[in-house]
């Protein structure tokens, strides 16, 4: 079923690709096994799945151990500074970097590992108050700031578009986001990269790629439904 599942979204992901004549080896397919059982990313995995995203820092430091060391696994859930340093040079990437205390403390990490930290700046193109990261209009001076931390490498954007019944409604937040990077780039800020897009799920996933996603996120559209009757808190 996973690994149907899985094959069933990258053909779409290929689709749109086609759709908005972009090449589908520029986008990764993030499975968010935030709440899942181990088993189901072995099944995943099986399937050819490499890149995990999880939103807890407990769950993900459990989960890194039990699964083969080839995996890149992707810190999408919201960050607290006090938890950085269990996660630093364990993860590939850190997608949820909304304030320059939160980017201060990873660098100060990455020094003391030896390690360069690949980090997106977390954006809340929506402007939802319900939701983490910074404002569009902060975005380019956040940006130049982090980048001048050590041990950090500013790749991109993300965004965690509104939930939504029609994934249309989410293609203005897309092309915001896609346009905030062109602009950033212009910017030629050293130490900032705006190769990476992290935007889409399972709900409008498609309507991502079309207006250029590299990476899309997607855990029901693979795993199914998700039983939080059986999320364990965090104890870190």
């Amino acid at each position: 079923m996973i690994g149907e599942n899985l094959e069933s979204v990258k053909k779409n992901i290929e689709m749109n690709c086609k759709i908005a004549g972009r090449d589908f080896k520029d986008v990764t397919l993030i499975a968010v096994s935030k709440t899942k059982p181990i088993e189901m990313l072995r099944e995943a995995y099986k399937a050819g799945a490499r890149d995990f995203g999880e939103n807890k820092v407990q769950e993900l430091m459990d989960k890194i151990p039990e699964m083969p060391e080839d995996i890149r696994w992707h810190m999408i859930g919201h960050l607290q500074r006090n938890k950085v340093k269990y996660i630093v040079g364990k993860v590939y990437m850190i997608h949820s970097v909304d304030s320059l205390k939160l980017a201060e403390e990873i660098s100060k990490e990455a020094v003391k590992k030896q390690v360069m930290v690949k980090i997106l700046i977390e954006v809340n193109v929506a402007e939802e108050e319900s939701k983490f990261g910074v404002k569009v209009s902060d975005t380019a001076v956040l940006a130049e700031e982090i980048a001048k931390l050590p041990g950090i490498s500013v790749e991109g954007l993300m965004t965690i578009a509104p939930f939504v019944d029609n994934p249309e409604k989410n293609r203005l937040y897309f092309q915001k986001l896609k346009q905030l990077s062109v602009d950033i780039k212009e910017k030629n800020i050293d130490n900032v990269n705006m190769n990476v897009l992290s935007m889409g799920m399972t709900g409008d996933y498609s309507v991502a790629v079309q207006e250029g996603a590299t990476c899309v996120r997607v855990g029901t559209g693979i795993f199914g439904e998700r039983d939080y009757t059986k999320h364990q808190p965090e104890n870190l």
